[in-house]
């Protein structure tokens, strides 16, 4: 059964759906992510079969391609927000698994390119949790 996802980005400037199914979802800690996102790693969906419909905004939508790699992403022109994108000439679509706004019911299939993580991402289970910021 296929599903629909809505999505935005953080300013609501961009709004989009996704129809279909996720066949992936990866954690990638590549430090490429890992300066795309400013954290320990990237949360992608992935879809060779699911369709994007912006629904808002899709002229606040930019890309930008690395030079020489096939590094890409697509985010917010107002607010910086990553959000899907359509990689491999239109036949892989990768959305942020943090641009949702639908609940999603499927948890990350791996961590990948472990190899690269960062110094400070190990254990990180072990460090305290706060519900809200610190006071």
């Amino acid at each position: 059964m296929s599903q629909n996802t809505a999505g935005s980005c953080l300013c609501g400037a961009v709004r989009f759906e996704v129809e279909g199914d996720f066949e992936r979802f990866y954690l990638c800690h590549c430090a490429r992510c890992r300066k795309d996102t400013g954290s320990a790693h990237a949360a992608n969906l992935f879809s060779s079969s699911a369709r994007l419909h912006w629904r808002s905004g899709q002229e606040n939508v930019r890309s930008f391609g690395l030079p020489g790699t096939r590094h890409r992403r697509s985010f917010c022109a107002v607010c910086g927000s990553a959000l899907p994108d359509l990689q491999m000439n239109g036949e892989l679509l990768v959305v942020p698994a943090g641009s949702l706004d639908t609940p999603l019911a499927l948890a990350p299939d791996a961590h990948i390119f472990t190899a690269s993580r960062a110094d400070w991402d190990h254990e990180l289970q072990r460090i305290p949790s706060l519900a809200r910021a610190p006071s």
